[in-house]
């Protein structure tokens, strides 16, 4: 009981999500204990329809530069892009050591070669079972099953209490490869005590159990059974190397050849057969130059593009840009993977354009969660029996369909917690609350600028998309100040200039009259005769058109 009370007048843990709540994507969470900071995950997002040309959206860590010297490292809970994506951007900024298991950081070592950063980067595999001390925390890293072989769920054990993190996580109790979750593990922690759990929402709207990923060997066997005359092409995420494991086990089975499209598909293969996670008969897998050596009906494709982006092997292969692969009746087309949130358009669009081509396409009933239902997530309450509840990994309507379901197992009201990006929640045994905010934000990354793109910028590429540009080109005297050439309207975007002769002169002809009476009354400051060009021509193409395109007035002195 002493030290009970010596603890909690020490210190409150820190909880502080900077990024993963209110959407599918970019989780990073620190945990702070007085001098000690640790972080959870480093995930990108991808971006919205709004953020034209933006490749990636990393989270600011602004936050996390401000108490450098506090943060002992980046602990991982699985390798899927949301968890790993950004870390070699952040590392470029906050050089600390990183802790996964296996599998998650061959993916993470895979990037930082991209990066060049391999050798200035600390690494530790942490097996499941093992702990490891950061500062004041020790971490155990605890085996749960997901979508990716080796993702973990984590007990962070501090001066204030455990917080048990679940990761991304479903209860397989027959998985591809390796062992179903730890449930034991999560039982021992709970009866010693567990301060907080933060447990993945994905899927807390659904009732029921998540299906086990080896309920799909039958779908499979059955599709290659009932399509033996014709060629199989199958898109799923390439990190999904269980599910690859079974379409190789179905196709070896029936005879057929493997060809593995994608660069990500290619990657992550590579990687999880060095490690032995996935086994590949001899003599399966073979290029996709040598596709045209075997009959069609004897291959199988699995391919990148299962969510419908544009660039992927499944897109081009659609829309004819494929250089090797093309598409025609004969072919049997599977998307084993249901569309994340915000990409249902582009997979519809994908899968029209493959029906078009006479393809037959099947996207239902060839894929299985790797998030937990409302059963499991019960079950790991049940278990770990947390004073708090802190829902994760998810919009903002699943993190309240877990926020009911904690409070119907029991747990009071005022001690769930659902917070925002930013929230600064402090806890101890006796009381928990958000007590403040940190900066947290979306940095953006285009081509090789990271952060260079801002609101702006962003304004600017949607004014642009919408409405195009009007560039006015004029050259003024130096000596006398009055009008040598111009002005000249150049539009992109705004109107098709040869059916629109009539409106560009008017134009022009405005424009003359406004910088002649500018020039007049002596005004020769640039800033002021390219707003009055602005004014002017604003005003006239709205009154003839309704459209605001961005204008550009450029002057030359000659």
């Amino acid at each position: 009981m002493a030290k009970k009370k010596e603890v909690n007048s020490v210190s409150n843990l820190k909880v502080i999500p900077l990024g993963g709540l209110e959407q599918i994507g970019m989780n990073i969470t620190a945990f702070e204990y007085e001098d000690s900071i640790i972080v959870v995950d480093c995930g990108l997002s991808f971006p919205a329809d709004d953020m034209l040309g933006i490749d990636l959206v990393i989270p600011d860590i602004s936050y996390l530069l401000e108490n450098k010297d506090k943060v002992k490292g980046f602990v991982f809970t699985h390798g899927h892009e949301d968890h790993i994506g950004a870390l070699p951007y952040i590392l470029k900024q906050l050089n600390v050591p990183l802790y996964a298991t296996r599998l998650t950081m061959a993916l993470i070592e895979n990037k930082l070669k991209e990066h060049n950063l391999i050798n200035q980067v600390k690494r530790k595999v942490v097996k499941f079972g093992q702990s490891i001390n950061l500062g004041c925390f020790r971490i155990e890293f605890i085996k749960t099953n997901h979508s990716i072989v080796d993702a973990a769920a984590l007990a962070i054990y501090s001066p204030a209490g455990v917080v048990v993190h679940t990761g991304d996580f479903k209860v397989d109790y027959t998985p591809i490869f390796g062992d179903a979750i730890d449930l034991q593990r999560f039982a021992e922690i709970g009866k010693k005590g567990v301060l907080a759990l933060m447990c993945d929402s994905t899927n807390a709207e659904r009732p029921g159990f998540t299906a086990s990923e080896r309920s799909l060997t039958k779908t499979f066997d059955t599709i290659f059974s009932e399509h033996r005359n014709r060629r199989i092409i199958i898109a799923t995420f390439a990190s999904n190397v269980d599910r690859v494991q079974q379409i190789i086990n179905s196709a070896y089975k029936f005879d057929r050849k493997v060809v593995v499209e994608g660069r990500s598909m290619v990657n992550i293969i590579e990687t999880a057969s060095e490690l032995d996670i996935l086994n590949i008969p001899e003599n399966t897998l073979i290029a996709t130059e040598q596709l045209k050596d075997y009959p069609e009906e004897k291959t199988v494709i699995i391919t990148t593009g299962s969510q419908g982006e544009s660039m992927a092997a499944l897109s081009r292969m659609a829309s004819n840009m494929h250089r090797k692969i093309s598409i025609g009746p004969q072919d049997t087309i599977i998307f084993s993977s249901s569309p994340i949130p915000g990409n249902e358009k582009a997979v519809t669009k994908v899968i029209n354009e493959l029906s078009r081509k006479g393809a037959e396409v099947i996207f239902q009933d060839a894929h299985v969660s790797g998030h937990a239902c409302q059963e499991e997530i019960k079950l790991i309450y049940s278990l770990v029996k947390p004073k708090y509840s802190i829902p994760v990994h998810g919009e903002y309507k699943h993190l309240k369909a877990q926020a009911k379901l904690a409070t119907s197992l029991g747990i009071e009201k005022e001690n769930v917690f659902i917070l925002s990006s930013g929230d600064v929640l402090e806890m101890n045994e006796s009381k928990a609350s958000v007590t403040g905010k940190v900066t947290v934000g979306d940095i953006l990354v285009d081509g090789l600028g990271v952060g260079d793109v801002g609101n702006i910028v962003l304004r600017d590429r949607q004014h642009l998309a919408e409405d195009g540009i009007m560039i006015v080109v004029m050259a003024l005297e130096s000596s006398s100040g009055y009008l040598a050439a111009g002005p000249d309207i150049v539009s992109r975007g705004f109107v098709y200039v040869r059916e629109s002769d009539e409106l560009m002169e008017e134009a022009s002809g405005i424009l003359y009259n406004t910088v002649n009476e500018y020039l007049d009354r002596g005004i020769t400051d640039w800033g002021k005769l390219k707003m009055g060009i602005r004014d002017c021509l604003s005003d006239y193409v709205w009154k003839k058109t309704k459209r605001r395109p961005m204008i550009l007035p450029i002057i030359l002195e000659v």
